[in-house]
């Protein structure tokens, strides 16, 4: 509602079934999901980011300061890129972590960040 102001929602359950398995499916195979064609609107350096994010392989951490390095950026603007990712388990933000490897910053909690790593390193 607040980034569709105008839109009338309605629940479609039956409709939306296909859509749900599909992004559910992206959860068992993340590497088949970096490969998907996203239409991903944002600047340029979040474009950058993001791409970046895909790299990274499932299973696997890099700090907000690695990724700033090989973007030649600073760690809090690659924070501020990973916070306006409005689609997350496709451009795996939740594979970024603090300099220490501990889990900071998530859009959707610091609980699901660490279930969605778990679940990768299984």
């Amino acid at each position: 509602r607040q980034r569709f102001a105008l839109a009338h929602l309605e629940e479609d359950d039956l409709g939306l079934r296909d859509w749900l398995q599909q992004v559910l499916q992206q959860l068992d195979e993340p590497e088949r999901a970096a490969q998907l064609p996203l239409d991903i609107r944002g600047s340029a350096f979040q474009q950058r980011v993001w791409q970046a994010l895909q790299t990274i392989p499932p299973g696997q951490t890099r700090s907000y300061g690695e990724l700033a390095g090989q973007l030649h950026s600073h760690p809090r603007a690659v924070a501020r890129a990973c916070a306006s990712n409005a689609i997350g388990l496709l451009l795996p933000c939740h594979r970024v972590v603090a300099s220490d490897g501990s889990l900071s910053g998530y859009r959707w909690g610091l609980q699901r960040k660490r279930r969605l790593l778990e679940q990768e390193q299984s």
